[in-house]
């Protein structure tokens, strides 16, 4: 009974050890799935959204909006001048961040201010004179003999003071300075214009005597902000270094206005009425 009954339970044990080791090898077979990371997550924490630039833009959109009104009305100015475009609000909210829509005293300013036009839906640029070609501002510089500021041009259109200077160039307009302001004023060149003259500035022209030495003529100039074309003292020194003996002054001849007189100044009749005849 006893050696019948021990053999068997090394045969069951060896039945049992099979069965592992099958369920092992065919486990070592499979491969445990490996855990993927979240591309989308990774992606999302290495580039994180800057916070700070938000905040920031954020923060000068309200600093904007909190500025006094004259400050606004002029940023807006600045931006209608700029792009000379008619522009609603929703647009120069957009590109200057003033709410014109959503604050009423800015509205009214801006609706009121005397550069800007207002057709009931957009907001336009309105210069003093109304210019877009160097045509128009030729036009307009021969309606005023007596003069335009050059400051009342500046805002007509953006190559204004370009085209000055080029009408400058050719000869048909005059830019002289204003001693008194210091502006240049735009005059017309046009020898058939008619300019009335007052009758003090007419004694003033033919009282005028101009001194007889150069170099008077030159310190005259300088003392009314004006430079000279010559310059007599570095002429004489020149001569007086290479021998040339200086002129002798001679007395000033005083002439009178003749027929046979060619007038530089025909376009002011009135200081030639006067005229005598060939003698």
């Amino acid at each position: 009974m006893a050696s019948s009954k021990y053999p068997k339970q090394p045969e069951k044990s060896q039945a049992t050890l099979g069965n592992t080791a099958a369920r092992a090898g065919n486990n070592k077979g499979r491969s445990m799935p490996l855990s993927t990371p979240n591309l989308a997550n990774t992606k999302s924490a290495a580039a994180p959204t800057k916070f700070s630039e938000n905040t920031e833009h954020l923060q000068e959109i309200n600093s904007i909006r909190k500025a006094p009104v004259g400050a606004q009305i002029k940023r807006v100015i600045n931006l209608l001048f700029k792009r000379r475009d008619a522009l609603t609000p929703d647009q120069i909210n957009k590109e200057c961040y003033v709410d014109v829509n959503g604050n009423k005293a800015v509205f009214d300013s801006l609706r009121n201010n005397p550069k800007v036009h207002y057709d009931g839906e957009r907001f336009v640029y309105k210069s003093k004179h109304q210019l877009q070609t160097k045509t128009d501002l030729l036009q307009l510089i021969r309606t005023r003999p007596e003069g335009i500021a050059v400051v009342d041009l500046k805002d007509s259109y953006t190559a204004v003071i370009d085209d000055l200077q080029v009408l400058k160039g050719s000869g048909e307009i005059w830019l002289l300075s204003n001693f008194d302001s210091l502006e240049d004023i735009a005059y017309p060149n046009d020898p058939r214009a008619s300019i009335t003259v007052d009758d003090d500035l007419k004694q003033l022209f033919r009282g005028i005597e101009l001194p007889r030495d150069m170099l008077d003529i030159e310190r005259d100039l300088q003392k009314n902000g004006m430079k000279p074309a010559t310059n007599t003292a570095k002429r004489r020194a020149a001569a007086e270094i290479h021998g040339m003996p200086p002129k002798p002054k001679t007395k000033k001849k005083k002439h009178e206005i003749s027929k046979r007189t060619k007038l530089t100044n025909a376009h002011l009749p009135e200081l030639f009425q006067t005229l005598r005849g060939p003698g």
